[in-house]
């Protein structure tokens, strides 16, 4: 007994919509910020597949973790209720 052209469709596209159901939770930039070694680990991982990994929630969130982190050690914080893009026009 074979699988029709249909059947076959339709079982891959439901194992591609499973597949897509096992994600990583996402992180936000305070957790990133408050664990060092997992942004750490999450930044290689972004840096080894940027074609992939580059619009990954967790993988910007850890990016914009670690510059935050960076520029409070220079001494830089961003105000409260600073909003850059909200200042473009």
């Amino acid at each position: 007994m074979g699988l029709t052209l249909r059947q076959l469709a339709s079982i891959t596209a439901v194992a591609a919509i499973l597949g897509g159901c096992g994600g990583e939770t996402t992180q936000t930039v305070e957790w990133y910020k408050t664990h060092d070694a997992e942004r750490q680990e999450k930044l290689a991982e972004c840096k080894n597949n940027p074609g992939e990994m580059r619009s990954q929630p967790n993988c910007i969130n850890a990016k914009q973790a670690q510059k935050e982190v960076q520029n409070a050690r220079r001494g830089f914080i961003q105000p409260p209720g600073f909003n850059p893009k909200k200042n473009e026009g």
